[in-house]
């Protein structure tokens, strides 16, 4: 897989351009996501500039169309969720009961993933605990049409999700900070995106 990083658009032509050139797409973390938040967003978080929330939630949506892989990390996982139409919470640790603190700059370190056994993230990381980095205050609530939990927190929390078909995956922590133990992700991604571009030819 070649990563390409790609632009800000202002337009829907555009965004569906964009999204039929390239096969397979990463949405990276980033600041808050306001679309589908239940409660409000605590003083500690910074809501995602407009230009890039519309720019993302464009091309997210296009790309969503064409049926080819992604993988969402933190920010991208809640975005996904939300144009889905899932619920987020604004600040897990007070909205969740019995959260406990996932964001490094409250104190959060890191924790044991559980993957849900027959899921895409259970065959990719395996079925035993998997300690994950945590670097968020917003969480998944609900999860959005077509998705489902693929893995938690010890506390409940909802650290992944994956469409049935394995194709759409979001995960809450930073795969890219975990060197080989999370490489199965991205190998995922490109593996998908190699057999969609076969297949279409």
């Amino acid at each position: 897989g070649v990563p390409v990083l790609l632009p800000l658009l202002d337009d829907e032509e555009t965004a569906q351009t964009l999204a039929e050139w390239v096969d397979g797409l990463v949405m990276t973390g980033g600041p808050a996501v306001t679309r589908g938040v239940e409660g409000t967003l605590p003083a500690d978080l910074s809501a995602c500039a407009p230009l890039r929330a519309a720019a993302d939630a464009r091309l997210l949506e296009a790309y969503l169309q064409t049926g080819k892989p992604f993988l969402g990390i933190c920010y991208g996982m809640q975005l996904l969720n939300a144009v889905c139409g899932g619920a987020l919470y604004a600040d897990c640790e007070k909205q969740h009961p019995g959260a406990a603190v996932h964001a490094a700059q409250r104190g959060g370190t890191t924790h044991p993933l559980h993957p849900v056994a027959g899921t895409h993230v259970a065959r990719l990381l395996g079925t035993a605990p998997v300690e994950v980095n945590t670097y968020h205050v917003q969480a998944i609530r609900q999860p959005g049409n077509g998705l489902r939990v693929s893995a938690t927190a010890p506390d409940g929390i909802i650290e992944a999700i994956e469409s049935p078909d394995g194709h759409l995956i979001g995960v809450q922590f930073h795969p890219e900070r975990m060197d080989a133990a999370a490489q199965p992700l991205f190998s995922h991604l490109v593996t998908c995106a190699r057999a969609f571009s076969v297949a279409h030819v």
